[in-house]
Parts: C-alpha cells; sequence; structure tokens
C-alpha cells in the first residue's frame, strides 16, 4: 500500500517546500501558477515570456522561503516576488522602454467617459494596451496597492515620475473607454 503525502495546509506546504519535498512544491506551484501568471500577465504582454517571468518567480520564492517569518499573508509575500520579477525583467529588457511620450498616445484628454457599461475583463484588456510606463505604474498602484514611493523604489525612478505615469495611464485609459463608447454608439446607433 503507498502512501500518498497530502499537505492540507499552508503550514504544511511551507514546511514540505522548506525540506524540498517535490509533491509540495507541486503543490504550491499548482495552487498560484494561474493567479501568478494573471499578474506577469498585466506587466508582460507576451504569454511566453509571462510564463518564462512566473517561472523565475516561483524560483526565487523557493530559495527565498527561508526567508519568510510568517509574519503577514504568505500569499502576500509570494506576489511580492512575482511583483519585482515582472519589473525585473521590464528594467532588464531593452524592448520595453518605461518612459512614454504622452503626446504620441493623448490627443484629446476632455472626451467625456463612462463606466458603467464597461465590464471588468474589458476594462483590463484597455489596461493591457497601455504603453509599458503607463501599464506598470497603474498596475503597481492601482491594483497592487503600492505607494508612489514604493514604485519609485522598484522602478528606479522619482516620486513625481510615478504620479505623472499614473496620471498619464488614468488619462489615456479614460480617452480609451471614450473612445470605445462612441464606437458601441454609432454601432447600435
Amino acid at each position: 500500500m503507498l502512501f500518498k503525502k497530502t499537505f492540507t495546509t499552508e503550514s504544511d506546504i511551507i514546511k514540505g517546500c522548506l525540506r524540498g519535498e517535490r509533491k509540495a512544491q507541486q503543490h504550491l506551484y499548482e495552487s498560484y501558477s494561474k493567479k501568478f501568471l494573471a499578474i506577469c500577465m498585466r506587466y508582460v504582454k507576451d504569454r511566453d515570456l509571462a510564463e518564462d517571468v512566473m517561472i523565475e518567480g516561483f524560483m526565487k520564492i523557493f530559495e527565498k522561503m527561508p526567508q519568510f517569518e510568517g509574519k503577514g499573508s504568505f500569499e502576500g509575500w509570494m506576489k511580492r516576488i512575482i511583483v519585482t520579477q515582472s519589473l525585473l525583467t521590464l528594467r532588464n529588457n531593452r524592448n520595453l522602454s518605461m518612459e512614454v511620450n504622452m503626446e504620441s498616445h493623448l490627443e484629446n484628454m476632455n472626451s467625456a467617459y463612462e463606466l458603467n457599461h464597461l465590464e471588468a475583463a474589458e476594462l483590463m484588456d484597455l489596461v493591457h494596451e497601455l504603453p509599458v510606463g503607463y501599464r506598470t505604474v497603474f498596475n503597481l498602484y492601482a491594483i497592487e496597492g503600492y505607494s508612489h514611493a514604493e514604485i519609485a523604489d522598484l522602478l528606479g525612478i522619482t516620486e513625481s515620475t510615478s504620479k505623472s505615469q499614473l496620471n498619464r495611464a488614468r488619462n489615456t485609459l479614460k480617452q480609451k473607454i471614450a473612445d470605445q463608447q462612441i464606437k458601441e454608439r454609432r454601432i447600435n446607433g
């Protein structure tokens, strides 16, 4: 009769991972990989690259697990590593620029906009279309809950640049929403 080890609590999973047990690592990966891939996709548009970032993030999680002190949420601790790994990828990839010329992406900032009929998935698609710098700061601030000081530290930019990028992201989103609603009105006319 084979004894199959199951991990029923977060504490069991952590202890198993600390002992280097493959089943515990696999359980942790299977439990969080979809959620963490979605986080990576918010920062890195290319799915293959996002998957690579997620895997590198899990490797860091396993490597740094002895540093987890049990203070706060384990998921939150892992999420921070995944976000940091995504940001490192953005910073190290010469093809992804963090700074964006505002004029090239904003033509009319005074359009009226409504969020009434916009679905969450549609909004996330619009966020995904933002230039890298805007999208990164928007995700960190609006979705992940980082402060501008933390964002500045993570990205190696000033707080004022973080605030500016967030403002530009918001304005670009407003314009995209307004444009989308105009198209819908024409179609449904």
